[in-house]
């Protein structure tokens, strides 16, 4: 039986709460990475009160994954910001909000106008914005710091190009532009490599680069907030040079130059130095085998020994030291050496290309041959040849040891460090170990290549009622370039579009193009968010080039992208007539308006547009300039093919609301809720699919009947943008006024009248206990984690969790992965790796019979609890024959756990039957796997983290207990 809840957890129970992140004091506090960048300026300023400073936080940047939710963090934060003096600024682009973070240093070159000591600043961006960047980064990191201020650039990399148009790896930029790069492994770093970052750029004047990316910082975890945890030590072996290292004016460029070089990258050091910012982990005098590591690769790399078998004590015997480098760039010196001393070879794992490498193998090129150890890292050496070298391979490709595109895993480490040993020579009985665990990895690998059944994907599609379902179009015989957004998409629908460019850029390619093809025109796709960021210097430059290209700015009222935020910076957002007017400015050929809503912009002089109704601001929208006309989106393909026709640069304004936004505003009361709904009569539907053709939206689903496959439309996911009637079928009933009625529960009682729940016997979790979450995006995988990870930590139990989402939409496939151990040192990883997981919670067949949940699952180990209701993929809008995969998912999760490690039954039906709706069907899946045992938290912790999620409890409750 399980032991009654210890006290420590039982207050705990009492007194957590979701505020504690911002608010607690001391003690530790559950929070994501991103939260946690909110929480360090915070942690700063009040070090800085307890030493006697008076200071401010400035904060600015540009939103991008995954980053993409640190601009409404800090909103969300605003009061526990502005009670520690900082100030949050969005930038309206990436360079122009490093620019305003360069400011903040120079307020010490007017020291009779200054309110506090110092200004530290925070900039952040995704890759990216990091590249475009680099000049403001060159000449502020060459001015200088403050004293009492400093400066992180935080970059948001993106090493497997997941959310991006490009994989990223900004350390390559930040070295560039002469910025140390901090790289933090978990949450807890974050935060105390962050006071560690403002602490080297106030002693050295240099700006600090901090690099992060979504593994560590789209998880969450249980971390100290102790304002004192840091001890930061100021360098006694850097002698200042006169004139010390901050910022002044006049300051001559060859001199800041000289600075920098002389003696600033050089007090950095020292700080790293002073600090021990990088150190052996695990260490002994007989060592001979060494692993340098960094960031995420740093945490993959414990794993992958932990999975090898080679514990600390194992790794002692063996002659294995482990080294941990927080700051990659500039390696320090005294420290790399003292680890590298004594040692027959080094394995550097790091992901993307080299940057420890190539420093260390600079630091060790003048030892001596005999004492200098082999340096190995993304290649092996090939036969004759100790060099390890790059360039001089034929074909690189047949000698990747750790791979420099994509990214590693503990299970890609753990092949390269048994290859090294086993070359080494290590015991016998050490080889079988290590064989053993490479095995399953093998195994693994090669059941999914055999794998023959067809499972089906989870594709990234627009949500329902889309704007970019009808905007994106273009007519037959044109073609469309793609721009950065969620209408990105379009490029992999059927939509006569292709190619994209760089944020920004959106269809000067075609600049390039125009006097060398036979084509006459193209259209461009261009967001609103672009637009304001950088896209109007895109419609400048072709209006200068006198090409003939028409511009569709698709103004959504919202950057979907990133989770709904306003267009601009401005409070009252960026609105079509400011756009219009901006376009008759920059002298556009032809401008008109095409929206869902024209009686907006007629005959009502005081109307509100959707961004100003949102902030409360009143508008004339029908305040357009001279002569632009507003038309119907319905006579949309009309209006391209006259545009077409067209000399010069035209626009297209496409005005209509982001449907996920506008489903936002109805449920918190923002907009009106149309009373008008859509549904089809199943006699009448001949199941020809033109309704799909016509809207090319999810929320139009089959359905079998005795007649034959016929059409439905989903009333939970619809967002009632209406454009599945323009196919003027006789099966579509128009309802307004009524009501949908509510579908009828099961008489089951209600959950007080329920016997209690017969106690499971819980999961002992002394190493990391593996759960994978895995379902559609938007129905609640994400909520899963985060009541799992809370209800670890109400426990005092160690506990990671990390999201892994792709594109910002609904439709496509998502996962949560959450590692529980009863002590935080038994996990390593922020993912569940192959064959690690213990429990998949399967919200959705396609998502756990795909490749990336089947890795993870292990015969013998996993448990699957998974719910065989599976809503249409984006498929079935092209192809009106597509079935349903369900029988061929089943089936090939019951190939890799088995059948006694598969439980499967249609929790959504349960879902609407007893609780009514099924939103519920993931915390009934949950409820479920708890009942089994196979989660390793107490009844009442999970009863809790449902009351501190605050979102229809009783009923979330409900389904859980079920």
């Amino acid at each position: 039986m399980n032991a009654p809840l210890p006290e420590h957890i039982r207050k705990a129970l009492e007194t957590v709460t979701l505020d504690d992140k911002y608010a607690l004091d001391h003690g530790r506090a559950f929070m994501s990475g991103v939260q946690a960048l909110v929480r360090l300026p915070m942690l700063q300023r009040t070090r800085d009160a307890l030493a006697g400073l008076n200071t401010a936080g400035f904060i600015s940047g540009y939103r991008g994954s995954p980053l993409g939710g640190y601009d409404q963090a800090l909103w969300a934060a605003k009061k526990h910001l502005a009670a520690q003096n900082i100030v949050f600024q969005p930038g309206v682009n990436e360079e122009l909000g490093a620019t305003a973070v360069w400011g903040t240093q120079q307020l010490d070159l007017y020291p009779q106008s200054k309110k506090f000591d110092g200004v530290f600043g925070i900039w952040y961006g995704k890759g990216p914005g990091v590249d475009r960047c680099s000049d403001v980064f060159k000449h502020a990191n060459m001015a200088g710091t403050a004293r009492h201020g400093g400066v992180i650039a935080i970059a948001g990399d993106d090493h497997v190009s997941k959310s991006s148009t490009a994989p990223h790896q900004s350390d390559h930029i930040f070295k560039a532009c002469g910025l140390p790069v901090f790289f933090p492994s978990s949450v807890q770093e974050i935060l105390d490599m962050g006071l560690h970052a403002i602490a080297m750029s106030r002693f050295s004047g240099v700006w600090s680069g901090m690099k992060t990316i979504q593994e560590v910082v789209e998880s969450s975890s249980s971390v100290s907030v102790d304002p004192d945890r840091v001890k930061i030590v100021i360098p006694e072996d850097f002698q200042m040079p006169p004139g010390g290292l901050h910022i002044r004016w006049p300051d001559a460029p060859l001199e800041q130059e000289a600075r920098l070089m002389d003696y600033k990258w050089y007090a950095a050091l020292a700080y790293v130095r002073a600090n021990k910012l990088n150190y052996n982990v695990i260490a002994s005098a007989n060592d001979r085998f060494g692993i340098i590591a960094s960031g995420k690769a740093f945490n993959d790399t414990r794993q992958a020994l932990n999975d090898l078998g080679l514990d600390e004590a194992t790794c002692h015997q063996l002659g294995i030291r482990l080294h941990k480098v927080n700051v990659v760039w500039p390696l320090e010196a005294t420290i790399t050496r003292d680890f590298a001393m004594g040692l027959q070879e080094i394995l550097v794992v790091e992901e993307k290309r080299q940057v420890i490498e190539y420093q260390l193998k600079e630091e060790l090129y003048n030892w001596r041959a005999d004492v200098r150890p082999n340096v190995l890292g993304k290649f092996d050496e090939p036969e004759g040849d100790q060099s390890g070298g790059e360039w001089g391979r034929a074909n690189p490709s047949d000698h990747w040891l750790l791979r420099p595109k994509a990214d590693l895993s503990p299970a890609i480490i753990a092949k390269a460090i048994a290859k090294r040993l086993t070359k080494l020579g290590v015991p016998g009985d050490i080889i079988a170990r290590m064989e053993s665990r490479l095995a399953v990895i093998s195994a693994r690998e090669r059941a999914l290549v055999e794998a023959k059944l067809d499972t089906g994907e989870r594709a990234p599609w627009f949500c329902s009622g889309c704007p970019h379902n009808t905007s994106t179009r273009v007519p037959e015989g044109s073609r469309a370039v793609a721009g950065i957004g969620c209408h990105y998409m379009a490029t992999w629908m059927d939509r006569s579009t292709s190619t994209f460019t760089q944020m920004g850029g959106e269809g000067v390619t075609w600049v390039g193009q125009a006097a060398f093809t036979t084509d006459a025109h193209v259209f461009a796709n261009l967001g609103d968010g672009t637009y304001f960021h950088s896209g109007l210097l895109a419609i400048r430059q072709a209006i200068a080039s006198g090409v003939n290209i028409t511009y569709k700015i698709l103004y959504n009222d919202a950057v979907a992208m990133t989770g709904g935020q306003q267009v601009g910076e401005r409070p009252e957002g960026h609105s079509v007539a400011q756009i219009a007017h901006s376009l008759r400015a920059e002298g556009v050929a032809r401008l008109v308006v095409v929206t869902d809503e024209p009686e907006k912009y007629h005959g009502r002089t005081h109307t509100l547009d959707s961004s100003a109704a949102r902030a409360g601001h009143a508008e004339l929208i029908n305040n357009l300039p001279p002569g632009v006309e507003v038309f119907h989106r319905d006579e949309l393909d009309t209006l391209q093919r006259a545009f077409r026709e067209l000399k010069g640069t035209t626009a297209i304004i496409y005005d209509q609301t982001c449907a996920t936004e506008k489903r936002r505003r109805r449920k918190r009361g923002l907009l009106a809720d149309p009373a008008k709904r859509v549904v089809i009569n199943e006699l009448v539907c001949e199941g020809c699919g033109d309704c799909s053709v016509q809207s090319n939206c999810l929320s139009v689903e089959p359905l079998e009947t005795e007649f034959g496959r016929k059409r439905r439309i989903n009333q939970n996911t619809c967002n009632k943008d209406y454009s599945c009637v323009k196919g003027f079928c006789p099966s579509f009933v128009t309802v307004e006024g009524g009501q949908l009625k509510k579908p009828k529960k099961e008489k089951k009682g209600d959950l007080a009248s329920l016997p209690p729940i017969p106690e499971p016997v819980l999961p002992v979790a002394e190493s990391a206990w593996g759960i994978v979450v895995g379902g559609v995006g938007g129905t609640g995988v994400i909520t899963i984690g985060q009541l799992l990870g809370m209800a670890a930590h109400l426990e005092g139990k160690g506990v990671v969790t990390q999201d892994a989402g792709g594109l910002a939409q609904k439709g496509g496939a998502t996962w949560s992965h959450i590692q529980i151990a009863n002590r935080p040192e038994a996990i390593f990883t922020t993912k569940v790796d192959t064959a690690k997981a213990d429990l998949v919670i399967g919200c959705d067949p396609i998502v756990t019979a795909s490749p990336y949940t089947l890795a993870t699952m292990q015969p013998g180990r996993t448990f699957v609890a998974m719910n065989s209701h599976g809503a249409p993929t984006a498929a079935f809008v092209n192809n009106p024959g597509w079935q349903f995969p369900g029988g061929n998912c089943e089936s090939a999760v019951r190939g890799v756990v088995g059948a006694e490690g598969l439980a499967i039954f249609d929790a959504e039906r349960v879902a609407v039957q007893l609780i009514g709706d099924s939103i519920y069907t993931n915390p009934l899946i949950l409820g479920f796997a708890w009942q089994k045992g196979r989660v390793p938290l107490s009844h009442a912790a999970l009863m809790r983290a449902i009351e501190l999620n605050a979102v229809q409890v009783d009923n979330n409750k409900a389904a859980f207990e079920w």
